[in-house]
């Protein structure tokens, strides 16, 4: 619900990457919020190291992977 509506605040994305971008900024302002690690993050922190190298590198102690 707090992604789709940073989507619906935004509007138009001038190309895939700035849709990407302003998804992944939501996910990390949202995330630092939650108690637990959202069910399959696992799985999706590997997916983003892959696509993303050494852009998603970095683990953080306070949440749990």
């Amino acid at each position: 619900m707090q992604v789709r509506k940073v989507i619906k605040n935004r509007g138009h994305f001038p190309s895939y990457e700035a849709a990407t971008k302003l998804i992944y900024l939501a996910l990390e302002a949202i995330s630092k919020k939650w108690k637990r690690a959202a069910l399959g993050w696992t799985e999706t922190a590997l997916q983003l190291a892959l696509m993303y190298g050494e852009r998603f590198t970095r683990l953080k102690a306070e949440r749990p992977i």
